[in-house]
């Protein structure tokens, strides 16, 4: 286990934070549309509140390209927290992120009190983990602490440049429960142990795969993946999205799965439609027999059935990645049957960011499930079994 905040004495000492800021926002509005990420920060927050430290928070905010964003300021954050904290959270708006206004704040923070930077992302530095922006954000503070799970697979100046120059960082209550939740279930699983990909490309999960063989009892494979799974075994898939490069790997993965005693299941049949559209019009088809002109876009009941069969028994489930294009109501349903499943086991419930996270939450589930990962890149780099670089620089307890 990583040192925490609870190992280190932050009274009166100005402690930087790195959060996962990182919220949607409406494109007209430019207000929070989803808060999830701040308020799981809060813990951590009032923790180091009251240990009476003066708290700089920072995080990124967008795809904001090493330059000043209006749309992509984290002044909305910054009213909100202090909405949140019942307490003002002063807020730099320096273009620069570490300039005159954000140095004065700092350096004028009494025990207890709480600023927010500007957007990481505003500069170059922040991506290239460059030395001269690392020093920067370093001489504002004593202590350095994590609690940004969801940039912990990058290497950025806000996470781990900032180590060099601000030793000894420890992690927040955000970061902790994350490791924790995904580590115990990967490492020391209650079982039997299920773990459920879906999403889009097969590519994008191979070190997933590979690696939770070697943990599970069953893989069920559902969403567009599965449809090179299907064609690796010589099935017609029609016109269904396919990882054309990976069929050789998926074959290699059913046989790995049978001579390991893994359960491996893939869709017995398959919602398909003409067209990649709302509404457009779909059948029910066997996964073996999908007409040429058709693309599967969300399992069938039948396959809902059979997913569903092996999950009551299960006792630990890792999700990453829905099962159809649940965007749209019409094939949504696969992923919302096995979210209702997951809401009814008696289970310790994983789901990995991303999508499924988003599925979960707009499926009105997220408060049934033991853990929701705010990282979706992260989560999917730590289920690989890969020491996130974030969390390689904090020393163990």
């Amino acid at each position: 286990m990583k040192k925490t905040i609870d190992d280190i004495n932050v009274q009166g000492k100005r402690v930087l934070v790195r959060c996962d800021f990182n919220v949607p926002l409406d494109k007209e509005t430019g207000a929070i549309t989803d808060t999830t990420r701040i308020v799981e920060s809060l813990p951590t927050i009032k923790k180091l509140i009251n240990d009476g430290g003066r708290i700089i928070l920072c995080s990124h905010l967008g795809k904001a390209k090493g330059e000043p964003d209006p749309k992509l300021s984290l002044r909305p954050v910054a009213e909100k927290l202090s909405e949140l904290l019942g307490k003002e959270v002063k807020f730099a708006d320096d273009d620069t992120v570490v300039g005159e206004n954000a140095k004065r704040i700092a350096s004028e923070l009494n025990d207890g009190e709480v600023m927010l930077l500007q957007n990481t992302r505003y500069r170059a530095g922040e991506e290239a983990c460059e030395d001269e922006f690392s020093q920067e954000l370093a001489s504002l503070a004593e202590v350095f602490v994590n609690d940004a799970f969801g940039t912990a697979h990058r290497a950025h100046a806000s996470n781990v440049g900032v180590t060099k120059f601000l030793p000894n960082p420890v992690v927040g209550y955000l970061m902790e429960k994350e490791v924790k939740f995904l580590g115990d279930a990967v490492d020391n699983p209650v079982r039997p142990f299920v773990a459920i990909l879906g999403g889009l490309k097969v590519k994008d999960k191979i070190k997933v795969i590979d690696n939770l063989l070697e943990k599970v009892d069953t893989l069920i494979i559902g969403g567009a993946m599965a449809y090179t799974f299907l064609k690796a075994k010589g099935y017609e898939v029609g016109q269904s999205v396919v990882d054309e490069e990976k069929i050789d790997f998926a074959k290699d993965m059913m046989a790995k799965a049978e001579a390991k005693g893994v359960k491996l299941l893939l869709p017995i049949d398959t919602v398909v439609a003409k067209e990649f559209a709302a509404d457009a019009e779909h059948m029910t088809v066997e996964s073996d027999n999908m007409p040429a002109d058709y693309q599967g876009l969300d399992i069938g009941e039948k396959t809902v059935e059979l997913f569903r069969s092996e999950l009551v028994n299960a006792k630990t489930v890792i999700w990453n990645g829905p099962m159809g294009v649940f965007e749209f109501p019409e094939f949504a349903k696969g992923t919302l049957e096995i979210a209702k499943t997951l809401a009814d086991i008696d289970a310790t419930t994983i789901i990995g960011g991303g999508d499924s996270a988003s599925a979960v939450n707009n499926l009105g589930f997220g408060d049934k499930m033991s853990h929701i990962s705010t990282g979706g890149g992260a989560s999917l780099e730590f289920l690989e079994g890969e020491e996130l670089p974030a969390l390689k620089v904090v020393e163990n307890k």
